[in-house]
């Protein structure tokens, strides 16, 4: 098969041709002799036998015939033979011969109904053969009134030109029923009288039939390989977008294929050029610059001699769904991607999580001191976020206890949390006070080029067991002692880390007892949606107080499941240190 348009064209056209040269060949063998086709003579005319033929076939005129309609100026040298109103059968919609009424000025008024046929173009509508001798506007159609068919009609008598085509918007009342279908009218004038016909615009089957074409992307068209003819039905002109008076012949259609598809229409065309039925494949078009998807079923008409002279198509666009299937795709490359994506990050930040936040080192139980640590994702497959925490001993022979939060979510946050936690574990080893690391710490995060904020709870647990600490941002720590939980004193807080340049923050001391144990936690613990961050505190300290005599790690993991119980926007880290 030609795999170009230019020889596609080319095959279809020495088709074309093949075969009209064969239709002409059969037609010319056909052909009558000089007399007429049936062996008559040249010239000789068939009539009736006579005026004896006519005898029992009067005029539909009201001279016989039994038909329901007059014709008003019939007289006794009348020919019903020769009468315009005998013809009215033989016109397939709805037709009527009108006499105008005139008033005393000459004004046609209305129009009495002379004769009619028997098509009704609505079946609610009486046949205007049923109608003989009504007036048209006052009884036979009474809602065409005001719709501008008289002045029409009107003017077709005045000036001898046609009405062609006038669109009415008939609405009538009936048996206590409002109807209404939309006519199309046709008139001329015939003497001193009009010929007219009318027609629904659109049957409702057509109706039907364009939605039911339109609701299944559907069309179809008929190529007359003989004439030329294309006729398209609306539905594929929708498919097409082309002009509904200037369908596409078969070589214009070539010219819109896609060139990967010319083939595969080169083997449909021929398959049902061959008479092959019915034939069906799938091919794209390019319309107005777009890849239109389209399913075609062909059939071919043919004659007796089995020859195909006319080509029937049948389409269904299906762009809608391969646009559909390519953005699924697309979503679902889209979506791996971020799959992949989030995976690795996951896994860079799980690494990272082991490397920043370890659990306690166990040298602090030289000091005295046991604590349990924990890190609360907001969603199961989150490793980690801005949330840390540290607790170690110092070469001083202090104890390190800090936990903060930087800002946002992602690798982003956890960069900012490492480079704060290792920051302040640095500033930590130089001996500073709590204050001052916070000072330091601030600083910092203010001279960041990346506008952050962060908050942070820092202090040191000395072996005269007083915790020196302050406060940025954060909330304040929670003491279990004696069964009794409370938090803190903050009337030192600082502002979050990032806000102000030079602030200097404050340290404060709270002397522990042995048995008591310090929680240190990030605003995620007690944050709720659509609830006060007092009424979370309270609920965590409330169960603080109800794990009092468990040991560190047995709180944490308490903390831990009435954390996972409700539905959190935040990551969160728990800290708890007991003082032995």
């Amino acid at each position: 098969m030609p795999s170009d348009v230019a020889s596609l064209k080319a095959f279809i056209e020495r088709e074309i041709v093949t075969l009209r040269a064969d239709v002409r060949k059969g037609t010319d063998a056909a052909a009558p002799g000089p007399g007429g086709g049936d062996g008559s003579p040249p010239g000789d005319t068939l009539l009736p036998a006579g005026p004896g033929a006519r005898e029992g076939k009067q005029c539909p005129c009201g001279q016989g015939h039994g038909t329901r309609h007059s014709c008003v100026d019939a007289g006794e040298d009348h020919d019903p033979w020769r009468c315009l109103c005998s013809t009215l059968p033989a016109i397939p919609v709805s037709a009527a011969l009108l006499t105008p009424l005139r008033d005393g000025s000459g004004t046609v008024t209305d129009f009495v109904i002379s004769a009619g046929n028997h098509i009704r173009s609505t079946e609610w509508l009486q046949s205007p053969d049923q109608q003989a001798g009504q007036r048209f506007f006052e009884v036979a159609r009474p809602g065409a009134t005001g719709t501008g068919l008289l002045s029409a009609f009107r003017d077709v008598l005045a000036t001898g030109r046609s009405l062609d085509g006038l669109v009415v918007d008939y609405t009538e009342e009936r048996y206590g029923r409002l109807r209404r279908v939309q006519l199309v009218h046709y008139a001329a004038s015939c003497g001193d009288r009009v010929l007219t016909t009318w027609r629904p615009v659109r049957s409702q089957a057509e109706l039907l039939t364009i939605d039911a074409q339109h609701l299944a992307s559907m069309g179809w068209g008929w190529w007359d390989l003989l004439s030329g003819g294309v006729s398209w039905s609306e539905g594929l002109q929708r498919i097409f977008r082309t002009d509904p008076a200037l369908p596409w012949s078969l070589l214009e259609l070539c010219d819109h294929l896609v060139q990967a598809d010319v083939g595969p229409f080169g083997e449909f065309i021929a398959s049902v050029l061959a008479g092959e039925e019915p034939a069906w494949t799938r091919i794209r078009f390019l319309v107005l610059g777009e890849v239109r998807t389209v399913d075609l079923l062909g059939r071919p008409v043919a004659g007796t001699d089995g020859r195909p002279w006319a080509v029937q198509i049948v389409a269904r666009d299906l762009t809608p769904q391969m646009r559909s299937r390519r953005r699924l795709v697309e979503k679902q490359v889209e979506t791996e991607q971020l799959r992949q994506q989030a995976a690795a990050e996951q896994h860079v930040a799980a690494v990272l999580r082991e490397a920043l936040l370890p659990t306690y080192s166990e040298g602090l139980a030289e000091l005295g001191l046991t604590a349990a640590a924990a890190y609360l994702p907001a969603e199961p497959d989150a490793a980690v976020g801005g949330d840390w925490y540290k607790c170690r001993p110092l070469p001083s022979g202090r104890a390190l206890v800090a936990i903060g939060d930087a800002s946002g979510h992602g690798l982003d946050a956890v960069a900012r949390m490492a480079q704060q936690r290792y920051a302040m574990a640095g500033l930590a080893h130089s001996g500073a006070s709590a204050g001052e690391v916070a000072t330091w710490l601030n600083e910092l995060v203010c001279s960041d080029a990346t506008p952050s904020t962060a908050t942070m709870s820092v202090g040191h647990i000395d072996d005269d067991r007083v915790f020196r600490w302050t406060c940025a941002g954060h909330p304040a720590p929670l003491l279990l002692r004696g069964g009794h939980a409370f938090a803190l004193p903050t009337d030192h807080r600082g502002p979050l880390l990032g806000v102000l340049p030079g602030h200097a923050y404050e340290t404060a001391e709270f002397p522990l007892e042995q048995g008591d144990v310090l929680l240190l936690y990030t605003d995620g613990v007690v944050e709720r949606r659509g609830q006060d961050i007092t009424e979370g505190i309270a609920a965590l300290t409330r169960a603080l107080a109800a794990s009092s005599g468990r040991p560190p790690q047995q709180i944490i993991d308490r903390l831990t499941e009435e954390y996972e119980r409700t539905v959190h926007d935040d990551d969160a880290c728990l800290l708890a240190v007991r003082i032995d």
